[in-house]
């Protein structure tokens, strides 16, 4: 057995039967995590905590939404001591849903608050550490000196914590972590599993348990290859299998939200990794709730599944980011091309022009010409339909091999084959084909020719509850033969809700995606919402595994008490005026605590840093200070002129492209 095989069986238990990993128990009050209890849901109140009604309403209205646990920060003592106010009036209400403090930079807070609720949560990165984003040369002694100071600040908070009975996260932000940390381990997972550890293994060498742990990023490819490792590092280094809060920070709202936050929560759960969830929207807290049970249920059902073959070696690395090595067929694979959306429209009973325009095409009459957004898909899945119209330049056709016999000669129109008739040898495009197949359908005959045929896109599908794992064993195997056919991933969805097609298929292409697999996507969804919406899923999900940008992304917090100013009002203020930024990453955070290392990974920040003030960002640099609210989206909109980065929105005539 080589080294990868053993990593990858330390991260979960099988990546071909789903199980999920078994955590020890952590009592929270009356409501445990881990062990054989079900995976607990989980939002925060983002009201004032000082306002104690506001903050109990929120509270029970979160609860009644089926939140399980609810988290409130306590960013000083005033706010900790308020805590135990907020606890005697749900109590007297009669909700006892367990609380859980959110702390920052104040370790007096969070042991006074451990004798309060029944559990507290530091941040590795800020509870004894502050940020300056300086780089540290470390000798071991002086290393050692600083683990040393970091056991005494949290000594005290372990011992509350044992005495009361206490629960504790860790939970890493990558955002988040010390100039120490990032000295000596880098801005990366192993930065972020590291940070977590040294306080993990004090806890153990104090014989305190009662731990869960966090790895969270706005970015889902981090988010997913931290868990991954500290699963791994717990046991390599023989500690207990803690239970993991599973979350993507600063998702956003809306779809964007949803879908960045299903591929980050959802390639762990397909692992049987998760012991409790949050999905982090800027929407009121209680939205959060349905999305993050919508997430679980598809867990419940799970086993039995169609067994899928063992893996014998795994070819990919689960702790970084490789794209699988395809060869180039027109404008799919290859080393430069992005992945490709291909649009399902085999079942429409009419397709016109205006048909076009949910896929991003927009034909104008009086030009005589279309109009292309950013948003336009590259294909088009017809079957057995006909097209009687001039398509637009970048789009192509795809039929179903015996209908594509009589439309062979038209421009841009490519057969669908069948795995076993394409062994056959029947006839083929000479310039691409699209062979459809199953995970069954993959054998060393099938391999032989795909590697053989120049022309050939591998189009693959599944019809297994397990469906993500199986069409991940499909790219192993064409893998660990060598074959570098590009890879078209396609899910079919039927009769279930625009929302639910999201989280769906963000889970089951978004896992294949942030390991690199897949030259292109196709959602085929019957009965499943709008052709404009099915299209932009699609986009949406590449572009929350940062594999194809298609317009501005936003790196927007959940609100919560700390928050300086409306996260949704300013949120959709900020993207009214920037939405047409193609690539540019804006981070928009409530405050300083998690503001700047949450959003470096954005291109400007903008935080709220006290009453009615802003501080502008430019990467990690501030760039301006006190900008007052009601200026301060014009000021940002002007900081990114200044940087040579904006565009003036188009006007309607010119909106899109125009062919």
């Amino acid at each position: 057995m080589n080294s990868q095989i053993a990593s990858v069986k330390q991260y979960c238990n099988s990546l071909v039967s789903y199980s999920r990993r078994k955590t020890v128990e952590v009592k929270i009050g009356d409501v445990a995590m881990g062990g054989d209890n079900p995976i607990r849901i989980q939002s925060m109140t983002t009201i004032d905590t000082m306002d104690t009604i506001g903050s109990v309403e929120q509270s029970i209205r979160m609860i009644e939404a089926g939140c399980e646990y609810v988290r409130i920060t306590a960013p000083s003592i005033k706010e900790a001591q308020n805590l135990e106010v907020i606890k005697k009036e749900m109590r007297k209400r009669g909700y006892y849903a367990p609380l859980i403090a959110d702390i920052h930079f104040t370790p007096n807070a969070a042991e006074l608050a451990a004798r309060l609720v029944e559990k507290v949560r530091i941040n590795p990165g800020n509870y004894a550490d502050k940020k300056r984003f300086e780089t540290i040369d470390y000798t071991e002694a002086s290393y050692q000196a600083e683990l040393d100071r970091i056991r005494e600040k949290f000594l005290p908070l372990i011992k509350i914590c044992k005495e009361y009975g206490t629960a504790m996260r860790v939970g890493t932000n990558h955002g988040s972590l010390s100039d120490r940390i990032m000295s000596r381990y880098g801005d990366n997972p192993v930065g972020m599993v590291e940070s977590a550890l040294e306080f993990l293994r004090i806890c153990e060498d104090e014989g305190y348990y009662n731990i869960v742990l966090s790895m969270k990023s706005s970015n889902p490819q981090v988010m997913v290859q931290a868990y991954r490792l500290l699963v791994q590092k717990l046991d390599e280094e023989g500690l207990k299998p803690y239970p993991l809060h599973l979350g993507v920070t600063e998702a956003g709202d809306g779809e964007d939200g949803r879908i960045k936050s299903s591929v980050g929560i959802g390639t762990l759960l397909e692992d049987g990794l998760g012991d409790t969830i949050r999905v982090s929207l800027t929407e009121e807290p209680e939205a959060e709730i349905p999305v993050a049970q919508e997430l679980v249920k598809r867990y419940e059902n799970r086993i039995p599944h169609d067994p899928i073959p063992a893996i014998e070696h795994y070819p990919i690395n689960p702790f970084e980011y490789n794209r699988r090595k395809t060869r180039q067929v027109l404008n799919i694979g290859g080393e430069h091309h992005i992945p490709r959306v291909i649009a399902d429209f085999s079942a429409k009973e009419k397709i016109t022009p205006a048909s076009l325009f949910a896929l991003g095409y927009q034909y104008s009459i009086p030009l005589d010409k279309w109009n292309i957004s950013d948003l336009a898909c590259d294909y088009i899945f017809l079957g057995d339909r006909n097209l009687d119209f001039e398509i637009p330049g970048t789009l192509s056709l795809i039929y179903n091999h015996s209908t594509w016999l009589q439309k062979r000669n038209q421009e841009r129109a490519y057969p669908f084959i069948h795995a076993d008739k394409y062994l056959k040898g029947i006839e083929q495009s000479n310039v691409l084909n699209f062979v459809y197949a199953l995970l069954v359908n993959v054998t060393d005959n099938l391999i032989q020719k795909l590697k053989e045929d120049k022309t050939a896109v591998l189009f693959i599908s599944t019809n297994n509850r397990h469906g993500m794992a199986e069409q991940r064993r499909l790219f192993v195997e064409l893998m660990n033969n060598g074959c570098d056919v590009p890879v078209i991933i396609g899910r079919t969805y039927k009769d279930i809700s625009q929302e639910q097609l999201q989280l769906y298929a963000a889970t089951d292409m978004g896992g294949l995606l942030v390991d690199g697999l897949g030259d292109g996507v196709f959602i085929a969804a019957e009965n499943c919402g709008a052709d404009k919406m099915v299209n932009e899923t699609a986009f949406n999900i590449l572009q929350a595994t940062r594999t194809r940008i298609s317009k501005t992304e936003y790196i927007s917090c959940p609100s919560c008490g700390r928050t300086l100013f409306d996260l949704q009002e300013t949120t959709g203020k900020i993207r009214s005026r920037t939405s047409h930024l193609k690539g540019i990453k804006i981070g928009i955070m409530g405050c300083i605590v998690n503001g700047p290392g949450e959003m470096a990974d954005a291109d400007y920040g903008y935080v709220g840093s006290g009453p009615g003030r802003i501080t502008l960002y430019k990467g990690k640099e501030v760039v301006r200070k006190n900008v007052p609210t009601a200026k301060a989206v014009d000021e940002l909109i002007n900081l990114i002129r200044e940087h040579g980065d904006w565009i003036e929105p188009p006007s309607n005539e010119s909106k899109n492209n125009v062919v």
